[in-house]
């Protein structure tokens, strides 16, 4: 049996992928509006302005606030083990017009077949569909070329943006608790559904 797949500059594009091969390195996964790759350690920068509004921070369960470069760092330094241990994937989305970072979507936890999608948008970038569309990308490319049967999601229960995208991805409701986030009880909303 043969496996054709178009790769232009290390670009792939879900609709030309095929089951069946593994991924040596991560690739990059264009959609309508954006391209996710790899994050590089000149993102740094970005990220920390991004992640540093204490409306991301308000939103997300593991960002604190002030968001400084160095934890920027840090974190970025981590992903290319994740990709290589094939437990988590972790992407920069950005603009296919210009290739502006915005934000990231991810799979910081992929176990068994059961991959945790994270992600966060910049503030300035709100409001356009872009968290739906990379997590769309992500989840469908994740299924097919990294062996994910379950996905689970989970929002704070204030978030209403993110409880839409969610519900966009057609994730179910499992139940809602509480837990103890950056020294405060927080009521988070969890979602699993089989791929």
């Amino acid at each position: 049996m043969y496996i054709f797949f178009v790769v232009l500059n290390n670009h792939l594009k879900i609709s030309e992928l095929r089951s069946g091969f593994k991924l040596n390195s991560q690739p990059n996964i264009d959609t309508e509006r954006l391209t996710l790759r790899p994050f590089a350690e000149e993102d740094s920068e970005i990220v920390a302005q991004l992640a540093g509004d204490k409306r991301i921070a308000d939103m997300t369960a593991n960002i604190p606030h002030p968001y400084e470069i160095h934890m920027a760092e840090s974190w970025i330094a981590t992903h290319q083990a994740k990709w290589e241990s094939g437990k988590g994937a972790v992407y920069a989305v950005t603009l296919k017009s210009d290739q502006q970072l915005i934000g990231t979507v991810s799979f910081p936890s992929i176990e068994e077949g059961i991959g945790v999608l994270g992600y966060w948008i910049g503030v300035p970038y709100w409001g356009n569909g872009y968290a739906y569309e990379a997590s769309r990308a992500l989840v469908d490319f994740a299924k097919e070329h990294l062996g994910m049967r379950y996905l689970e999601v989970m929002h704070l229960e204030e978030n209403q943006q993110s409880q839409s995208v969610i519900n966009k991805l057609g994730v179910e409701y499992t139940d809602t608790r509480t837990n103890r986030m950056q020294g405060k009880e927080r009521r988070v909303k969890y979602y699993r559904t089989k791929l």
